[in-house]
């Protein structure tokens, strides 16, 4: 069973920063596309960020410039470093893991709260 556990989430002030990491366990990890969505309240979940096993990157506009997502495949470890905040990144961040070769398999972390307030 692939299990995906995320953290790193709290309160911080605009223009300040967070690190989220994501554990994998329970399968291979190269094997996956790993990413970050979020979801804010009454709004659908949207893609944050997604890195191949090779390093290629994607990012939605809105946070490009500003959020950075890496991964170590010895750690199994996915992370998401978010500068300069803004009160609209607020949102649960969840973490996906997308199998290179079976679109069946598809893994979600529990979610971590983010939010930015003054």
């Amino acid at each position: 069973q692939v299990q995906l556990v995320e953290s790193g989430g709290g309160l911080v002030q605009p223009g300040g920063s967070l690190r989220l990491s994501c554990a994998v366990s329970g399968s291979t990890f190269s094997l996956y596309i790993m990413g970050w969505y979020r979801q804010a309240p009454g709004k659908q979940r949207e893609l944050v960020a997604t890195i191949t096993n090779s390093g290629s990157t994607v990012y939605t506009n809105s946070v490009k410039g500003r959020f950075t997502i890496s991964r170590d495949n010895a750690k199994n470890t996915v992370y998401l470093q978010m500068n300069s905040l803004k009160p609209e990144d607020t949102a649960v961040y969840y973490c996906n893991a997308d199998h290179r070769f079976s679109i069946a398999l598809k893994y979600w972390g529990q979610g971590t709260q983010v939010t930015v307030s003054s």
